[in-house]
């Protein structure tokens, strides 16, 4: 079951605060805001609860995808926005994601493919650095073959296009598991059936910058979701 429900929580996790941002531990499944691309979706968004939460305006300076979990910062006063914008887009920040995919992948590599905007259609330039964490071979037949093999890969991407972490593992045969757009339909259920998990396993772990403002170095982590200690211990992984 593809579930698009969204996830109860009583409230996000904070993991950091000072004067100018918040930085949050978004739950999976949660859109962050009304888009065009979302425009069908009607429930609330993350900023709508979060502001709820912490009882004032919050401005996000970047995105993750409504299923991936993970490390968010978010702004409290929109004049500074910018400020914290530019280190994405100078790429002056860095991020670290996990994903667990289909297959076994090379102990590590860059993916040096463009992506192309769904909305414009025009390939842009992406860089994704990974390395391989841990790997199993289970004796659970997936369609075509009679056992199933999975890797916990550590993603450094070196740009930011959407999707563009989902584009580049589908591009060398390793999707991510639970990935309804770009993945592996038969290994998605797989996981429904056999481990009860259903959301997309990406989540960003850490942001490392200099604050804009404060100019202090900052390194931010954002723990796992549940899903994820239940396939660490399933497997008998280390988790990161």
């Amino acid at each position: 079951m593809n579930t698009s429900t969204q996830p109860i929580v009583s409230t996000i996790e904070i993991i950091y605060e000072d004067e100018y941002m918040v930085v949050i531990n978004k739950p999976n499944n949660f859109l962050i805001h009304q888009s065009h691309y979302a425009r069908n979706i009607k429930e609330t968004t993350l900023i709508q609860f979060l502001q709820q939460q912490l009882g004032y305006p919050i401005y996000p300076v970047h995105r993750l995808d409504r299923k991936t979990s993970g490390i968010m910062i978010l702004i409290k006063n929109k004049d500074i926005v910018a400020q914290f914008q530019a280190l994405f887009t100078d790429n002056s920040i860095q991020k670290t994601y996990y994903a667990i995919v289909r297959g076994f992948s090379n102990k590590s590599g860059v993916i040096d493919s463009p992506v192309k905007n769904d909305d414009t259609g025009v390939y842009k330039d992406a860089i994704t650095h990974y390395k391989s964490i841990e790997q199993i071979e289970l004796a659970i037949p997936v369609h075509p073959y009679e056992h199933s093999r999975y890797s916990l890969i550590k993603l450094a991407p070196k740009t930011g296009r959407m999707h563009q972490l989902r584009k580049h593992l589908n591009k060398i045969s390793h999707p991510i598991v639970g990935d309804y757009k770009y993945g592996d339909r038969f290994h998605n259920r797989m996981f429904e059936t056999e481990f009860r998990c259903e959301y997309l396993f990406l989540h960003a772990f850490s942001l490392d910058f200099i604050h804009p403002i404060s100019k202090e170095k900052c390194h931010f982590e954002a723990k796992f979701p549940f899903d994820w200690h239940r396939i660490f211990d399933e497997f008998n992984w280390t988790s990161p």
